[in-house]
């Protein structure tokens, strides 16, 4: 797979003296590195990097006095992502789960799994258990939802988004979790970058765990599992919201970019990508 180049530039307003938490840096992991790196402050200002969750998420914390600010955030990327055969993958033994596994299995802020426990056993629960079971969900959250830019907030949960039946890849992301986990199937949301996105943009995908590994999907089909870049991992967007701001901040404006360098290895279409595995 060729290198993929990836970034952000970020403005924003300062009106009083403000901390920012961001998560932009490229997850350091054995499915993907980086060739190089770089991140610019202007005016400058030290950003502190931490590691934050057990998967250990590299979120950049800076404090800023007023004025504008601008974050410019560069990496190459090499991918090495696992596919495997999608029919010989089954569901995992409950008994037999990981414990650093099983939090995924519960509800969290936006993902009210306890609540759709009937609405997914009556979906679902007659479909044969594994890869494709999570297919299934995939393709119920694309059929039954449209996706809409700014037709939700930072308060809207799955349950929300099922009764508006619209919403943007943060909710398709967080409906598709809440079903797998009403079924059983250990899923957590997964924030990064897109080759092929359109419009380029930070983008939210989901992994579910099956047999003995994580698995990536992406219910609004709107990019390629097997050029995607993660960012961070949780339980939902509540763990890894890209900006996070105690104090007076506007943004003013978000650039984001994935590209594919060119080379003889291509990324293939989300269609031809069986299974992409991502497990960090």
């Amino acid at each position: 797979m060729n290198p993929i180049q990836v970034g952000c530039r970020l403005r924003y307003e300062i009106a009083s003296p403000a901390t920012l938490l961001l998560n932009l840096s490229v997850a350091l992991n054995a499915h993907q590195t980086t060739t190089d790196e770089s991140l610019e402050i202007q005016p400058f200002q030290k950003a502190e990097e931490c590691a934050v969750g057990p998967l250990g998420n590299r979120l950049l914390r800076l404090s800023v006095d007023p004025g504008q600010l601008s974050i410019d955030y560069r990496a190459t990327v090499e991918l090495y992502a696992d596919e495997v055969d999608s029919t010989d993958i089954p569901e995992a033994v409950y008994e037999d789960l990981p414990a650093d596994v099983l939090s995924y299995l519960n509800p969290s802020r936006y993902c009210e799994s306890d609540k759709l426990f009937r609405f997914a056993s009556e979906e679902f629960g007659q479909l044969a258990a594994g890869y494709s079971r999570v297919t299934a969900i995939c393709n119920w959250t694309y059929e039954h939802l449209t996706y809409t830019p700014g037709s939700t907030g930072p308060t809207t949960t799955a349950c929300d988004v099922l009764l508006q039946r619209t919403g943007v890849c943060r909710d398709y992301a967080h409906v598709a979790i809440s079903l797998a986990r009403a079924m059983g199937i250990p899923a957590r949301y997964v924030s990064g970058y897109a080759v092929n996105l359109q419009p380029p943009d930070f983008h939210g995908f989901f992994e579910a765990y099956l047999h003995d590994r994580w698995f990536l999907f992406d219910a609004t089909r709107l990019a390629p599992v097997g050029g995607f870049v993660r960012i961070g991992t949780g339980r939902d967007a509540a763990d890894i919201a890209f900006a996070t701001i105690r104090g007076e901040a506007t943004g003013t404006s978000v650039e984001v970019w994935a590209n594919e360098q060119k080379g003889d290895h291509p990324i293939l279409d989300s269609d031809n990508v069986r299974t992409a595995v991502s497990s960090a």
